[in-house]
């Protein structure tokens, strides 16, 4: 009978690795906790249009990439990504009507048919954070050092930050004009991907990654446009602002005009953080501010900012995390004492193991050696003296003591 394989773009997280996985979690849980942020768990589906009037119908993800289901005659997809999920949660239970700033904060699997890539599969994990209610630059800043500080907390400090802002939805309609105007000479050398996005969306042009757009991009008249200052008074305050923050905390970061971010909800502040140890596909993280996606979802008018992270990619970054030893091994031949005492020991949250197949002494010894701190011995001797060996396997050294004080030794 054939063997079932696992499907293309998915990958087993195997137990070995999962030391790396927690490591990742509980530091989300730690880092973002501090900053006030509560944990948010939504559904791995929604429906379908949440998607396309989030995420925005002219982006690669909406077009190309998402599973899509029919169940019951309604249209089902698999998450892509959980922002707009986390805003749909946001309206759905009145959220609003709590004191800004909501901090959400969230990790899971998220679902993409595309080509899988080196820290890239078709299911993927995101950990990321939304925050809702702040408009002013104080809350990108405190995002970005949010991010920053969780990337540190997992050992990752060779990183860059680059920043871009899109402008308003009134500021940035002058500078796709001007785009579109340089750029229309040029159209038909252009990618399909690129000539189906001059109409529908122009600023994603800046996003293409083929190198014949990105010669036709580097041209003077094009460049011109691009590196001009198109925003508003308003918009450019807010991310001269933003840029001051930044310096107070010490985060030094780069400008990218190119900079715009696949979504099509994001305006002013995007940002990505690269890390210089990956090659081409260095992007650790990505994120900015959406702040007409709360209102476009049916939501009271509620400005946002936040950010993903792929972990796939972080856990390729942080290595292997050795497991930690089970603190204690019980040694003996009977069955009914073992696991009379390994059951105590658990009770009080000493992690135990004994030899659930009774191997002789020796052999349960060398199991111990290689997986526990301790060897707690209960041969005929101490079991009828009411008595238990202890042995540390680092040292060697070992003592007997009375079998109602081996709590108290491990405590």
């Amino acid at each position: 009978m054939a063997i079932i394989k696992i499907q293309k773009g998915t990958k087993d997280i195997l137990p070995e690795e999962m030391s790396v996985w927690h490591f990742m979690e509980e530091k989300a849980n730690e880092i973002f906790t501090k900053y006030g942020a509560k944990e948010i768990r939504t559904p791995i589906f929604e429906a379908t249009e949440l998607f396309a009037r989030g995420v925005g119908d002219t982006t690669d993800i909406v077009n190309k990439e998402m599973y899509t289901f029919e169940k019951s005659e309604r249209s089902l997809t698999l998450r892509p990504e959980n922002t707009a999920g986390v805003v749909r949660s946001f309206i759905e239970n009145g959220m609003h009507r709590l004191s800004a700033p909501i901090k959400l904060w969230y990790k899971g699997p998220m679902f993409r048919y595309e080509r899988p890539q080196a820290g890239r599969q078709r299911q993927f994990h995101q950990v990321g954070i939304e925050v809702f209610g702040i408009k002013q630059p104080s809350a990108d800043a405190e995002v970005i050092l949010m991010a920053i500080n969780y990337l540190k907390a997992l050992g990752l400090n060779d990183l860059t930050v680059e920043l871009n802002t899109l402008g308003c939805p009134v500021c940035r309609e002058e500078f796709k004009t001007k785009l579109k105007a340089v750029i229309k000479p040029y159209l038909s050398n252009l990618c399909e991907d690129c000539q189906s996005r001059y109409e529908k969306n122009p600023l994603r042009l800046l996003d293409c990654k083929s190198p014949e757009c990105q010669e036709i991009f580097a041209k003077s008249e094009i460049q011109a446009v691009i590196q001009g200052d198109f925003i508003c008074p308003e918009c450019a305050e807010h991310f001269k602002t933003l840029k001051e923050y930044l310096d107070t905390l010490g985060i030094k970061y780069e400008r990218n005009k190119l900079l715009v971010r696949g979504l099509d909800y994001y305006n002013r502040t995007v940002f990505e953080i690269k890390s210089n140890s990956l090659g081409s596909q260095n992007a650790v993280c990505g994120g900015g501010r959406y702040d007409s996606l709360v209102k476009n979802l049916g939501g009271e008018d509620t400005p946002a900012v936040g950010f993903a992270m792929g972990m796939e990619r972080l856990a390729s970054l942080i290595g292997k995390i050795e497991d930690k030893k089970t603190t204690a091994f019980v040694i003996s031949n009977d069955v009914k004492e073992a696991l009379k005492l390994t059951e105590e020991l658990r009770a009080e949250n000493i992690t135990t193991e004994f030899d659930l197949s009774n191997k002789k002494f020796v052999k349960q010894l060398e199991k111990a050696s290689k997986t526990a701190k301790f060897a707690v011995i209960l041969g005929e001797d101490e079991i009828s003296q009411n008595k238990v060996t202890v042995k540390n396997l680092d040292t060697a050294e070992q003592k007997t003591i009375e079998r109602s004080n081996i709590i108290k030794f491990f405590k």
